[in-house]
């Protein structure tokens, strides 16, 4: 999602630009959401790392490989300059453009790269792909402008009955560390549903679903949602009044819809890669503990948000 600013920025400067778009299996949805992007080619990124050797990942690799190197590309940019996406980089007949040893998000990512860029790690992350794909197409990022440019229309309405007027709460995160307490959550649901106001909780596994019902035990208006798509996913939050999030990927989404939200940190650095849009507020742990938060910080900063 970080880098479809980027694409929306060049659109200003190249009027007939087009992007083909690599991308993991688990994501492709993101891309299809740009109405400058042409092609998906996806990925299978987390099987090859588990199953490196097997017939099928190589076999899948090597398709990646060949479609890619079958296109006459202008330009090939790796813009997440992580060892996974260089390891593309560097198995691709093409000249690719990433960033230096000193801006790569991972060592040594940048060796898989013909021409390496300097981009400062202080720099926000959606600031990060635009000057990097700025660079690379020879024109001057504006630093303030983020724009994601994506279309809502493409978006999947889920075949559950949504309520005319409901909250998406977004309670898991990848490090236990980024997870406000369940008890915590518990205590918001019980003051929402005082409110009566319904509550969706989406997961992205069976794990994130099961610590989701546990929270929603407490109140007949909250209800842990099923898996489903991505793009079933952003429509409940495009459609959502307000959004409260921990800091993992569905928060960047409501940025994007431009759902108004709050998002909950600890750890992490807002400056670098804090949700970034309209309608956006964070709240941040002292010491980088999100359980120094309390519920009361929340309700108040909700309040602030809806009046």
């Amino acid at each position: 999602m970080h880098a479809l600013p980027a694409l929306t920025e060049a659109k200003e400067y190249i009027k007939d630009i087009s992007f083909d778009w690599v991308v993991d299996k688990n994501f492709a949805s993101v891309p299809s959401w740009h109405p400058l992007v042409n092609e998906i080619i996806t990925t299978d990124h987390r099987n090859w790392k588990k199953q490196l050797f097997s017939k099928n990942s190589r076999k899948s690799l090597k398709s990646v490989i060949n479609h890619v190197n079958e296109n006459s590309y202008d330009l090939v940019v790796d813009m997440q300059n992580n060892l996974k996406s260089a390891f593309i980089s560097y198995s691709i007949n093409h000249d690719v453009v990433g960033m230096d040893a000193k801006s790569a998000r991972e060592y040594p990512a940048h060796l898989a790269y013909t021409r390496r860029i300097y981009v400062d790690k202080k720099l926000h992350a959606i600031q990060r792909q635009k000057k990097l794909l700025g660079e690379a197409l020879n024109y001057e990022s504006k630093d303030s402008c983020v724009e994601y440019g994506t279309e809502s229309y493409k978006f999947n309405k889920p075949k559950i009955e949504l309520p005319t007027k409901y909250y998406v709460l977004v309670q898991n995160a990848s490090w236990p560390t980024k997870q406000w307490s369940i008890s915590k959550w518990q205590q918001l649901v019980k003051y929402l549903e005082d409110q009566n106001i319904p509550m969706l909780f989406p997961s992205g596994n069976l794990e994130e679903i099961k610590r989701a019902k546990e929270i929603c035990s407490v109140s007949r208006m909250a209800q842990a949602i099923d898996l489903m798509p991505l793009n079933e996913i952003a429509y409940i939050i495009k459609n959502a009044t307000l959004c409260i999030c921990s800091d993992t990927g569905l928060a960047h989404l409501s940025a994007l819809t431009g759902t108004p939200s709050i998002t909950l940190y600890g750890p992490t650095k807002t400056s670098l890669i804090g949700t970034t849009g309209i309608n956006q507020r964070h709240l941040v742990g002292e010491n980088e503990d999100i359980n120094l938060i309390s519920v009361t910080d929340v309700i108040n900063e909700l309040e602030n948000t809806i009046n």
